[in-house]
């Protein structure tokens, strides 16, 4: 088991907002009329009122020249942080680590 995180991690939401939106001057419209998708889902996203989905990972990382695996990997360290917040004790291991 790794090593708790003490610092929330960066949602994709916010890396969309702060690493490609804003630098490339483009409004949550924008992205969303190029992808063809509802601006509400840019929206949430941005917004933290929404995870990142498999499908919209794909768009984004073709719209921004990334890997898909680089948005769900944001969205996994996001769901792990979130979950190790809600679980208070986790089960005693069944097998032995080797």
């Amino acid at each position: 088991m790794s090593l708790p995180m003490t610092r929330k991690p960066t949602t994709p939401g916010e890396i969309l907002r702060e690493e490609f939106l804003r630098p490339l001057g483009m409004t949550q419209g924008d992205l969303a009329r190029h992808l063809r998708c509802d601006v509400k889902v840019i929206n949430r996203l941005v917004n933290g009122r929404c995870g990142l989905t498999a499908e919209l990972a794909l768009k984004l990382a073709s719209a921004f020249s990334t890997s898909p695996e680089f948005w769900l990997n944001a969205q996994k360290a996001v769901d792990l942080y979130n979950a190790a917040r809600r679980v208070k004790k986790l089960p005693r291991p069944l097998l032995k680590a080797s």
